[in-house]
């Protein structure tokens, strides 16, 4: 066992030496940890101390090549997490009601305070007090190092919160069930960043002022990662795809359909898409627009369509679909006077679906925002504000953000006029994209799409932003939807308000004249099946 874990310590070396590129929550280096049931993980400002819930002993460790330093008693028989005071070594035991401030010189618990949780997991201390997460309750507490009194409360990323510790900044908590490991407000609770874990029972974080540490009770290791190597985000998961995207009209009379103009939204590359391979229309579109976004469609135009007849046209497309991760640190957005006047003019005006002037758009910003000044956090507080205003419901129709925020329900689209209109009205960007989705499985069919925003956070560029998506109680769920991207969208469209060509739709769009009586009826869809590769 020892020995297979060096060789992963060297692989792992040895890739972020070679020039691999290195992302959040990379590893860039592991050892195996003194014990076999290894917990806690604290950081001293020299070395790095771990519990060991079989041995009862706390070891002193040297970060650089993970050679044991020093061990004391742990203060009970099942000791879990550790944190540093600067002067003390904070102890929870699992069996036990307490919580032991231990001198590390002399091994002598000075200090002994009532835990008040009764599943404790992960201990950090902030400078003032100490945080212990509730696996019980789901909670994260700061509590007084004098008697354990709770100072505050906020809520814990999942449902699961374990490992934890303190940045000087923010708290990082780790759900050892999801394998994820969440970067944290102290004030709120709200995620900022995550990212996976790196074995698949994190026991045990530290942070030694740079980087991030975790111990993992499965693997037995201990791994330092990457927090900020100003990566913009990480591609994960690709998924190889075809999607045959289908438009039809029918007439069914008893008039004549003069003319009748399709339009198909045209998908190009991006961060989270990589077209492998040229789009195949059938018929031929008559010629390709652009309308005044930059959204390039292609264009069919049909006459004469009698009583019965109908047209049929498909779009091919093949695709590399990723999930994105992006790494946005809230104190590293420049101001709004930051912002590109040209976004400015593009991306702050008014629109038909918006009405910014609209006291409900108004008052609700001053609510939302208060305020605040950093872009990130204004957009971060408008998201969380139409989260809790909005419960998702497709009743019909695409009202207008004032009607959907004050009724209080909406579709995604609805969800992204809101979610538009009160970033704009406080001065953040904000531009919407639409997509054809992958439902399930990756051979399946989709008529429903769905669309979301982008807000531009000054250097970061346009990041995504899913109001309907993220709609949940749990932080982590609303931090998968600012700033994240799943693997199952091929994006067709962005635009930040009406369109010549595609309105206020997406993906296709679609005008007519007619003579007489007639009966119209328009569908479209996709169809997805994987691609398969032959490696050989």
């Amino acid at each position: 066992m020892r020995t297979i874990r060096f060789i992963v310590t060297i692989l792992l070396a040895c890739g972020i030496a070679g020039g691999l590129m290195a992302a959040p929550g990379d590893t860039l280096k592991s050892f195996a940890t003194p014990g076999h049931c290894p917990q806690g993980l604290t950081f001293d400002g020299k070395y790095l101390w771990s519990s060991d819930r079989k041995t009862d002993m706390i070891y002193k460790i040297n970060p650089d090549d993970g050679a044991p330093v020093d061990s004391l008693p742990a203060p009970a028989y099942m000791p879990l997490s550790l944190t540093w005071d600067g002067r003390l070594l904070w102890c929870v035991d699992a069996g036990e009601e307490f919580i032991w401030g231990i001198n590390p010189e002399t091994g002598i618990a000075e200090r002994t305070i009532w835990c008040p949780v009764s599943r404790p997991g992960g201990l950090a201390f902030d400078g003032e007090n100490l945080w212990i997460a509730d696996d019980g309750e789901n909670k994260l507490h700061s509590i007084s190092t004098d008697d354990g009194t709770t100072m505050t409360t906020i809520p814990a990323p999942t449902s699961h919160p374990g490992a934890l510790t303190f940045d000087g900044t923010y708290l990082w908590v780790a759900d050892r069930f999801k394998d994820m490991i969440y970067m944290v407000t102290p004030n709120s609770g709200d995620v900022i960043i995550c990212f996976k874990a790196a074995g698949p029972y994190t026991s045990g974080l530290a942070h030694d002022g740079k980087n991030l540490w975790s111990v993992d009770y499965q693997t037995d290791l201990i791994y330092r990662h990457v927090v900020d190597d100003g990566s913009l985000f990480a591609r994960l998961d690709e998924k190889y795809q075809h999607l045959e995207f289908t438009h039809q009209a029918r007439n069914y009379g008893p008039g004549e359909v003069k003319s009748l103009d399709v339009y198909l939204a045209v998908p190009v590359d991006r961060n989270s898409q990589e077209l492998t391979a040229p789009i195949v229309y059938d018929p031929q579109p008559d010629d390709f627009l652009t309308d005044r976004w930059g959204q390039k469609v292609a264009h069919w135009r049909f006459a004469d369509l009698a009583a019965t007849e109908f047209t049929n046209i498909t779009m091919l497309t093949t695709a590399r679909l990723y999930q994105n991760r992006y790494f946005v640190f809230p104190d590293k957005v420049g101001s709004f006077e930051d912002i590109p006047k040209d976004l400015g003019k593009m991306y702050l005006i008014d629109d038909s679906k918006f009405a910014l002037n609209d006291p409900i758009i108004q008052n609700g910003v001053k609510e939302a925002v208060g305020d605040e000044t950093n872009p990130y956090w204004v957009g971060r507080k408008i998201y969380n504000y139409v989260i809790d205003k909005i419960e998702y419901e497709r009743v019909g129709g695409w009202n207008i953000a004032p009607t959907v925020l004050d009724r209080g329900n909406g579709s995604c689209s609805e969800y992204s006029f809101v979610y538009i209109a009160m970033c704009r009205a406080a001065g953040l960007p904000a531009r919407y994209v639409g997509a054809v989705t992958v439902r399930g499985d990756d051979a399946s069919w989709d008529n429903v799409f769905h669309r979301w925003v982008e807000i531009y956070l000054p250097g970061y560029g346009w990041i995504p932003v899913d109001p309907s998506g993220g709609d949940s109680e749990w932080p982590a769920d609303r931090a998968n939807s600012f700033g994240y991207l799943n693997n199952r969208f091929l994006i067709t469209t962005g635009g930040g308000g009406g369109s010549e060509y595609l309105e206020w739709s997406y993906n296709a769009n679609e005008r007519w004249t007619s003579k007489g009586r007639c009966k119209i009826v328009v569908e479209y869809f996709g169809e997805w099946s994987p691609v398969v590769e032959d490696n050989e």
